[in-house]
């Protein structure tokens, strides 16, 4: 039977605008035996960083923050968010928002010990839950005309963001679900699905081309005829899951596909 000592330690980092704040929430993980605290910082280009740098597994992340906000951080992290994210702010307007990207808990400023508690109670759950093998899912449930019917993941061809929605398109119809797109980024396999805009992932057995623009952006084209503007943010990422070294080259050998 293993104690707790020999379990590893959840890595956690706070990055939080206001020095008080950040040092009043690392006093009340240090009392966790559980916890080590990994980072801490108050703007958001550093808190990219420093994700990316330590790869926590619990992050406490405001929502105002110098350079840009706790939502542009999360965006810019694309499919690198934490296991467990829990925003920190004193405005309440946010928390729709934060939970449709991805976020376990919201805590509004100022909170006391026993609402801590229970977030990070929360937050050891989902690590706990996430170090078990996950189960993607196969079918998604859509609504429609008063009656619900299930879609393959095999079946949809591109996934567009709605505001805090998320659009299936599987063929010629779409398909809304109460998803973020972040959220499906993440459940959807990573080996067949891939983000190629802020605004829209693809199957890539979809993908039949790139075409370069006359303003030097790529975009990407489906078998279906769609045409989806590719970021740059993404370009490598795509042209990494379809084992090309380099879009110009993606667009000569894709061109050549049926």
């Amino acid at each position: 039977m293993g104690c707790l000592e020999d379990r590893r330690k959840i890595r956690a980092i706070v990055l939080v605008d206001e020095p008080l704040a950040r040092s009043n929430l690392a006093v009340l993980l240090e009392r966790d035996s559980e916890i080590e605290i990994v980072g801490e910082c108050g703007s958001g280009m550093e808190a990219l960083a420093e994700i990316r740098r330590t790869k926590p597994d619990l992050v406490f992340l405001d929502v105002q923050m110098p350079e840009c906000d706790g939502f542009d951080v999360l965006e810019l992290l694309g499919r690198d968010i934490p296991t467990a994210l829990i925003f920190v702010t004193a405005y309440d307007q946010y928390a729709l928002r934060a939970f449709d990207a991805g976020a376990l808990d919201y805590l509004l400023k100022p909170f006391g010990n026993a609402r801590f508690d229970l977030a990070l109670a929360r937050a050891k759950e989902r690590i706990a839950q996430n170090t078990k093998q996950p189960l993607r899912t196969e079918r998604w449930a859509v609504k429609s005309a008063g009656r619900v019917s299930f879609v393959k993941t095999s079946e949809i061809d591109w996934v567009e963001a709605a505001d805090y929605y998320a659009c299936l398109h599987v063929g010629t119809r779409a398909h809304l679900i109460r998803r973020s797109i972040s959220e499906l980024e993440e459940d959807l396999d990573s080996t067949v699905f891939c983000r190629v805009h802020r605004s829209a992932i693809v199957n890539l057995d979809r993908v039949r081309g790139l075409k370069l623009n006359a303003d030097g952006e790529y975009e990407v084209q489906l078998a279906d005829g769609t045409k989806l503007r590719l970021s740059r943010r993404y370009r490598q990422q795509l042209q990494s899951r379809l084992g090309i070294r380099s879009a110009a080259a993606a667009t000569q050998e894709l061109n050549q596909i049926k």
